[in-house]
């Protein structure tokens, strides 16, 4: 099966064929950088980091770009309102650029939490002002756009198109449906490329009409065909960006260029709040600083990846429970298998007689790890279904318990095993590392209680039974239940 992509564009699934054999240029939108980010922001960028993920683990080289907005974006996502940054500095009485640089690093420590690799080049609006004037000058010059008292437009009745992506008809868009109707324009729809700066705007740059700054949709354009080209292979953002953010990227792109900009539009669904639309006018919004002091962030990058990245996603402490048992049952049986090849190794570099089971062929314990992989590649095939493929690591992880309790199975399939956890839970989802829970010092938590189990086995070893059992309470009482069996002592949480 190849992969499968739902293109928005069509509205429906289609196979994925990149312009360029064996390369992919993915653009993404980024945060506009006035707060910090919340789980709505997760719930985007660790789905798109999946997706970057697996087209990198099919062997795609990719050119990764997601902007960071810093200017432009209105407070009413349209025409009118104040700059969002500029009101916050406002709020806050410090410089808009403060603002940016304190979100924009705030929002990078969260992303880094959730394991989100970084985006290969992530461009400032600001730093491409230059790109964006010369758009705007090509619409004028075929006659695209418009300038009025220092504000240029796109006529959207100059596109016959527009409205392909939302599938809303020009016609359909009423005067004043989003905001009041703006004089200037000639049609309601109209947008702004560039916008007129009034006097005490801080933000603010040199223009052929005069002071301005630029409109919020026109910067996405300038940023993604700057670095990935006039036509690239996919771009993506949150489905609450078809209309008007990305409907206006497509027609003012493909009118400055004459060509198709985008081949592949993918977007992501909502996250919604004990069944409510998450908003701030709802005083609902979940700051992702305050949701890791509740929850790891890997759990909270699992929760995400348990649904499917266009269905809407519910955020519920029970939901969040429920996600974190999960993550524990799975980690566990990780920790468990690494255990045990740990211990065969040692047991290969001693001088110890090795029982003849340690040694058994493959193919005497059935554990068919290519119809796993098989089975997790199609989940993953079919629109990057990360529950399905999750639900896969469950099943493997069943038999793979059922194996180590037998204690049969030899250091080259627990390893193989090991690798396909790494490769596909890790690689690909971003949910199993290949040390689990790696503390600053370099020393993982395994480790530290596996060293622990050795202690107690020594006291029992001493018949110091007061003592192995004071080792097994106080590790009952962190969470950390010990198991005894006749091939040794093994742990999970609780």
């Amino acid at each position: 099966m190849s992969l499968q992509i739902y293109n928005t564009l069509i509205r429906q699934k289609e196979e994925f064929k990149p312009l360029i054999e064996g390369q992919v240029g993915i653009y993404v939108c980024g945060p506009t950088v006035y707060g910090h980010s919340h789980i709505g922001h997760a719930k985007s960028y660790v789905s798109f980091d999946v997706i970057v993920r697996y087209l990198r683990y099919l062997g795609y080289k990719i050119l990764y770009v997601q902007n960071i907005t810093d200017v432009g974006h209105l407070t009413d996502d349209a025409d009118e309102g104040e700059d969002k940054i500029e009101k916050q500095s406002k709020t806050d009485r410090v410089h808009p650029m403060q603002i940016v640089e304190m979100y924009t690093k705030s929002y990078f420590e969260d992303m880094d939490a959730l394991g989100v690799v970084r985006p290969d080049i992530s461009p400032r609006a600001t730093g491409h002002i230059i790109e964006q004037i010369e758009i705007v000058q090509s619409l004028i010059k075929k006659g695209y756009a418009y300038e009025k008292n220092g504000s240029v437009y796109f006529d959207v009745t100059k596109f016959k198109e527009y409205g392909k992506l939302s599938r809303r008809p020009l016609e359909e868009m009423e005067a004043g449906a989003r905001v009041e109707v703006n004089p200037e324009k000639k049609h309601p729809a109209d947008f702004a490329l560039w916008k007129k700066a009034e006097a005490g705007h801080i933000m603010q740059w040199q223009s052929p009409w005069g002071m301005g700054f630029p409109g919020w949709h026109l910067e996405c354009s300038a940023m993604s065909m700057k670095y990935l080209g006039e036509t690239f292979d996919i771009h993506g953002g949150g489905m609450e960006n078809q209309f008007p953010h990305h409907e206006c990227e497509i027609a003012q792109s493909e009118c400055s260029t004459g060509k198709q900009f985008v081949k592949y539009w993918i977007h992501n669904n909502m996250v919604t709040v004990g069944g409510q639309k998450m908003g701030k006018s709802l005083g609902n919004v979940i700051n992702l600083k305050d949701a890791f002091k509740k929850y790891s962030p890997l759990v909270v990058r699992f929760f995400i990846l348990q649904s499917h990245y266009r269905s809407t996603l519910d955020f519920s402490d029970e939901a969040l429970e429920g996600a974190s048992k999960g993550l524990e049952k799975l980690l566990n049986t990780v920790r468990n298998l690494r255990t045990e090849v740990e211990k065969l190794r040692k047991l290969e570099n001693s001088s110890i007689q090795i029982p003849a089971s340690g040694f058994q062929s493959q193919a005497s314990i059935f554990l068919d790890l290519e119809g796993f992989k098989k089975a997790f590649l199609e989940a993953m095939d079919d629109d990057f279904n990360t529950p399905q493929a999750i639900a896969v690591l469950f099943d493997l992880s069943r038999e793979v318990n059922t194996v180590l309790a037998e204690g049969k199975a030899n250091m080259k399939l627990l390893k193989e095993i090991d690798k396909f956890y790494s490769d596909l839970g890790g690689t690909v989802l971003g949910i199993i590392s290949n040390q689990l829970e790696t503390q600053a010092t370099g020393t993982s938590e395994n480790d530290l209680i596996q060293f622990i189990i050795e202690l107690r086995a020594e006291a029992r070893a001493q018949k110091l039974w007061a003592m192995s059992d004071k080792i097994r309470d106080g590790l009952g009482k962190l969470g950390i239940v010990l198991e005894d069996k006749k091939d040794g002592t093994r742990w999970h949480r609780d």
